[in-house]
């Protein structure tokens, strides 16, 4: 690769990703360097190959590169007699996906699907517009089942959590490590959890609730994402095809027969269509999984004859149960110490070049969030470690790069960012973000109409259920006592107190306060899921069953975040994983079995029939 080439390509990829002006002068000789000094040993795996001449058919088709899909593509192609297909709507990573500080710069960018939910007035009103899956009635979905599919993916990267080995995995295809750089608030803040009366421990061990600094997917200071995790080491595999820009419009099932034997799909501009012998597996995600069941006729009967779609099986709960977590934003604290991560102190040509060359230093930073706390609120059982409420702790507010890349992520507006952040912007502080684990809040989506360019319609109905509202206001609450612990004063930590935009008609700090404040800077964190339920088929809306497979259709799973019956009391990423590495296996499990009965009959079919029983054996 020649440094014409990558400057060239740093400078194109910048100003499509970013739109970068003043503010972002430094990105293209940033990746310039990044890419020409370490290309190879950041990625020594290289890109995957993106298929140009597909089979007409293949045994599985998996339609969504992402977590799941990349983690099914992997695993189904170690069986070298079956060919796989993996279907992406859009394309390869580029290097800026790699950098973790840069990442709030891909929301609303080229790369983001831009799903927008429906205006409602529970919720966003600032903003335009481990327990786990558990069973349900679901075998073999228990904490002890799908524990060592959790530890199978993990490569821990941090020898003392490795040596763990009941709670944590070495040597799987996802490195998981600690940050290279924090600032000093990371440790202040676990000293703050310990000062309140909790833990400092590993939060995905044996109990959860405590603080501790958070753990990332990443390798050599670089994001290790699913498709760098998972795909890359196994491009040159001769029975897996990954064809990028695709975007799969529908899911083929004979009407007759109930069985899925293939999809169509957009790329190039053109309408293809491709086959599946054995199996199409649906990992396209909680909101682009169930739109593209109902397109396919699989959903809610009357909604889709409403749109004028062939039914083919009834299942009201396609669409239903969607779930999230949620955070209140805002919760900031100033400091009298310059050790916070503001954008234009540690944007800048050193810290660009010591990135490129070494993979350290400011730029490993995940935009600031160093710490994790999970505590339980009066609303929870005390005697029990289930936590309902996990801080997000950043060094970093939304107001410290100036109002620029985070409000815009945060979609809140510029009148509610100009009078409650106004006076801090790019100001040394630090914020704490309480996420509600298991909100009972259920919203849905339809579909917009019967094309498949255009997005569903999305009701995510937080903030519905009263109980929510008042988890989230303890959660509030407490996150402000952290402010207040001796290890944050020794920072000059001080709440920023300015009144909420929208809340001024209450009392400072009173119940009625918080909740309202709860109601304007609400934010989603993308853990969407619970949309195809997993469940027995005395459940009416149940979509799948224990085994993944669609009620009422043959040939066809849904393995992604779809399946939660009830969203997990924690991040999704890694249950992600989990599930999509059991659903592996079960696939396996199913045609490896089958495969082994046929070679026995034909085995026995050529065996001379005059030899004895035993000799037959």
């Amino acid at each position: 690769m020649s440094l014409v080439s990558i400057v060239t390509g740093a400078i194109r990829m910048a100003t499509s990703i970013v739109g970068f002006g003043s503010r972002m002068w430094f990105l293209p000789p940033f990746l310039a360097a990044f890419a020409y000094y370490n290309y190879d040993l950041f990625d020594p795996e290289s890109r995957p190959i993106n298929v140009q001449q597909l089979r007409p058919d293949y045994d599985f088709i998996v339609i969504g590169g992402g977590t799941a899909g990349s983690v099914l593509a992997s695993r189904l192609s170690e069986v070298k007699e079956w060919n796989v297909l993996l279907l992406e709507a859009g394309g390869d990573e580029p290097e800026i996906a790699d950098v973790p500080i840069l990442s709030i710069y891909l929301h609303k960018s080229q790369l983001d699907w831009k799903y927008r939910t429906q205006p409602q007035p529970s919720a966003c009103q600032a903003m335009t517009r481990l327990r786990l899956v558990g069973e349900f009635g679901n075998p073999g979905w228990g904490y002890n089942d799908i524990l060592p599919y959790f530890i199978k993916s993990e490569d821990q990267r941090n020898p003392y959590l490795a040596n763990n080995t009941k709670y944590h995995g070495t040597g799987g295809y996802l490195t998981v490590q600690d940050a290279p750089w924090n600032t000093p608030l990371g440790i202040a803040l676990v000293q703050a959890g310990v000062e309140m009366g909790y833990e400092h421990r590993d939060i995905n061990g044996e109990k959860q609730t405590g603080f501790a600094l958070f753990q990332y997917n990443m390798r050599r200071g670089y994001r290790c994402s699913s498709a760098k995790a998972f795909l890359r080491p196994v491009r040159l595999r001769k029975n897996l095809h990954i064809a990028l820009w695709s975007h799969v419009t529908k899911i083929l099932i004979d009407p007759d027969t109930k069985r899925a034997f293939g999809v169509e799909f957009v790329r190039d501009g053109r309408k293809q269509t491709v086959l599946a012998s054995r199996e199409v597996i649906l990992s396209a995600g909680a909101l682009a999984s169930p739109h593209l069941m109902m397109l396919s006729g699989v959903g809610p009967a009357e909604h889709l004859q409403e749109k004028n779609i062939s039914v083919i099986h009834d299942s009201p709960g396609v669409g239903q149960n969607l779930q999230d977590h949620i955070a209140v934003g805002g919760i900031a604290f100033l400091i009298d110490y310059p050790v916070s991560v503001i954008i234009d102190r540690f944007f800048n040509l050193n810290t660009a070049l010591r990135y490129a060359v070494q993979g350290d230093g400011p730029l490993t930073s995940s935009i600031g969030i160093e710490t994790v706390g999970f505590i339980s609120t009066k609303y929870a059982n005390q005697s029990d470690d289930w936590p309902d409420i996990e801080f997000m702790m950043t060094a970093s507010t939304t107001s410290s790069d100036g109002g620029t890349q985070t409000k815009k992520a945060h979609c809140i507006t510029q009148e509610f960012y100009d009078e409650y952040f106004g006076s801090i912007t790019k100001k040394d502080s630090f914020g704490i973000f309480p996420m509600i684990l298991r909100p009972k809040s259920r919203g849905y989506l339809k579909l917009r109409t019967s094309d498949p360019k255009d997005y569903p319609l999305l009701y995510h109905n937080y903030l519905t259920h009263p109980d929510d509202v008042r988890v989230m206001r303890e959660g509030v609450k407490a996150a402000v006592a952290v402010g207040e612990t001796a290890s944050m004063k020794r920072f000059g930590a001080r709440f920023h107190r300015k009144p909420v935009p929208g809340c001024k008609q209450h009392t400072l700090f009173t119940d009625e306060y918080w909740e309202c404040v709860v109601r304007q800077y609400t934010m989603t964190i993308y853990h969407m899921s619970g949309t195809a339920k997993m469940g027995p088929a005395s459940d009416p809306f149940a979509v799948v069953d224990h085994e993944l497979k669609v009620h009422g259709i043959q040939g066809l799973r849904v393995i992604d975040a779809s399946i939660m019956p009830t969203i997990t009391s924690g991040n999704i990423n890694a249950p992600v994983y989990m599930i999509a590495e059991k659903g592996a296996d079960m696939i396996k499990d199913l045609w490896l079995s089958t495969l082994k009965r046929r070679k026995r009959r034909s085995l026995k079919a050529i065996i001379p029939t005059h030899l004895g029983k035993s000799q037959r054996s």
